[in-house]
């Protein structure tokens, strides 16, 4: 496999009641519209994005509101006062 080749990440995100998930990032540009995600019967929000290798910052816009990934552990403050998720793609 080539060090420069995307790999595919599977971002989820649980929120039974939601109408709308969306996920944004640095791979979005910060884009508002961001990717949409499906929900699953079970209220898992789910979406494949192909990302570069390196480490990518992203949040969740649930229903119009900026949201924290709760199962993410490495996060950085952002210029917003809160904190941007990392994920790392090999």
């Amino acid at each position: 496999m080539s060090a420069n080749k995307p790999s595919n990440q599977i971002f989820q995100f649980v929120a039974p009641a939601a109408k709308s998930v969306l996920l944004v990032g640095d791979f979005t540009r910060w884009n508002q519209n961001g990717i949409p995600m499906k929900k699953d019967s079970s209220g898992i929000w789910s979406v494949s994005v192909s990302l570069a290798p390196g480490t990518h910052r992203y949040r969740y816009i649930v229903d119009g509101q900026w949201q924290d990934d709760p199962a993410c552990k490495s996060r950085a403050p952002n210029p917003f006062g809160s904190e941007d998720m990392l994920r790392q793609a090999a």
